[in-house]
């Protein structure tokens, strides 16, 4: 039984950092203040789209409630070079349906990890006394690896950040909707490739803090249950 309350504990530690994962992207993506104003005003956006900053925000504002399944279309009217206009032509909304698709699943699967880790633990919590231990001990050992990915990743990513831009699309979308073009298209405008770069690295700073809060608090229990380990062993 060992071998099986091992596996049920990593299993609810890989779950619970992929809850944090998605947790991350969405705080930044969604809930950062000032990160979209910040980011257009680096990128000067505003006068490759010719629009106010006022306007460039009702649009990323209308777009994340799109994303975040608040609305349905989007269709969003506003003031490109004083004239008013659509923002989003067709081929940026099949996109933009694609990425919507993505967003939710993601959403979704987080709420599938928090179950998966509540149905480990508390099956774990029913049939032993040291889940507790056994959990934050996994937890450590998951993160270190995830961790060892992330850092592999990230340095994929600092060697050539288009090239993964790229292999990411290719692997999460199976059209070539994304080659959006400067010209004709306003959201790679407001959009621009250092404005993924800035975002991974917000997502990246947030991700590793909620990891380390965790383990922290792992390596806490851990040393909490030796200490208490002594103790007995002392009075025995």
């Amino acid at each position: 039984m060992k071998a099986v309350y091992n596996l049920m504990s990593f299993a609810a530690a890989l779950a619970m950092i992929i809850v944090l994962l998605i947790t991350s992207v969405e705080l930044v993506a969604y809930y950062e203040p000032g990160f979209y104003e910040r980011e257009y005003r680096k990128y000067k956006v505003q006068e490759d789209v010719k629009m106010e900053m006022a306007d460039i925000l009702y649009v990323t504002d209308e777009m994340m409630d799109y994303l975040k399944g608040y609305r349905e279309d989007l269709v969003v009217e506003t003031r490109v070079d004083g004239e008013a206009r659509e923002f989003f032509n067709d081929r940026e909304k099949a996109h933009m349906a694609d990425v919507r698709t993505l967003f939710l699943g993601g959403i979704r699967l987080r709420r599938y990890m928090l179950l998966l880790a509540v149905f480990c633990i508390g099956t774990l919590i029913s049939m032993e006394e040291e889940t507790a231990k056994r959990i934050s001990r996994a937890y450590l050992i998951a993160c270190g690896c995830f961790l060892a990915a992330v850092l592999g990743l990230t340095f994929y990513l600092s060697r050539d950040f288009t090239r993964g831009f790229t292999q990411f699309h290719h692997i999460f979308f199976d059209n070539d909707l994304w080659l959006l073009d400067p010209k004709t298209d306003l959201l790679i405008n407001i959009l621009p490739e250092g404005f993924f770069v800035d975002i991974a690295v917000h997502i990246g700073l947030v991700f590793g803090f909620l990891l380390l809060v965790f383990a922290a608090a792992s390596a806490a229990c851990l040393i909490v249950q030796k200490v208490k380990m002594n103790k007995n062993d002392k009075k025995q």
